[in-house]
């Protein structure tokens, strides 16, 4: 059976709400194309998350690799092409943030797929994605239709897509070999810089 992708973000220790909306949307689509919801999870010493992704997956594949312990969109990049090419799933969801910015127009262009960015819905019409966007500062809605094609990779909008809360999926977790053979040179972690203290985070309010 094909796949949907779920591309996890987590930062600090922590899976980021971002990850959870992307996977209530995969869990619609996959029921609506006959596919299975399968997260996706790289890092170093993860497994308590992707427990906690069973629970929202049919499926978690799980790359550990001390060179994945930190966000580099190279060495994402080589891990998840890997993946993309073996598996062949109809579509792969990732985050439209600082990290899906850096990571998914390289990787749709080194596999030539089809990708639509800052997604805030998504559907499947014979078997094409179809996607809707906003423009001039989101005052009109647009639904794009990509090519045919035989994997799509799309970015999806923060706090699109509330998580609803159903019953738990007991996802298997697959543990998958690091392709990873040398030091990633190009790009490299240093540390992450916080904004200060008291800022108010305008993406998590439910009223502005």
């Amino acid at each position: 059976m094909r796949e949907i992708f779920v591309l996890t973000e987590h930062r600090q220790e922590q899976i980021r709400d971002i990850t959870f909306e992307m996977l209530t949307k995969g869990r619609e689509l996959a029921d609506k194309t006959n596919t299975e919801l399968t997260a996706v999870l790289f890092g170093k010493d993860i497994r308590n998350h992707a427990k906690t992704l069973s629970d929202y997956a049919k499926k978690v594949l799980l790359v550990e690799d001390a060179k994945l312990e930190n966000f580099n969109s190279e060495a994402y990049q080589k891990v998840l092409s890997n993946l993309i090419r073996e598996r062949k799933p109809l579509l792969t969801l990732i985050g439209h943030t600082s990290f899906g910015v850096d990571l998914a127009p390289s990787l749709a262009v080194s596999l030539d797929v089809p990708l639509a960015t800052d997604c805030i819905d998504l559907e499947f019409e014979n078997g094409t994605l179809a996607v809707t966007r906003q423009m001039y500062s989101g005052k009109v809605n647009v639904k794009a239709v990509l090519r045919k094609a035989e994997s799509y990779i799309a970015t999806i909008r923060q706090a699109t897509f509330p998580v609803k809360k159903e019953a738990p999926m007991n996802g298997e977790i697959i543990e998958v070999p690091s392709p990873l053979s040398e030091e990633i040179t190009k790009k490299r972690f240093i540390q992450y810089v916080l904004p200060p203290p008291g800022g108010v985070d305008i993406t998590a309010a439910e009223v502005l």
